[in-house]
C-alpha cells in the first residue's frame, strides 16, 4: 500500500538523520 511505503520511507529518513547526527556529534551519543 502507498501508506505503508510512506511510513517505511519516513522511518528510513529518521534513521538516516539520527545516524548523521551521531557521526557529526558523537559526544552526544
Amino acid at each position: 500500500m502507498v501508506f505503508d511505503l510512506i511510513l517505511g520511507g519516513g522511518t528510513a529518513l529518521v534513521l538516516l538523520v539520527y545516524l548523521a547526527f551521531a557521526l557529526v556529534r558523537p559526544e552526544r551519543f
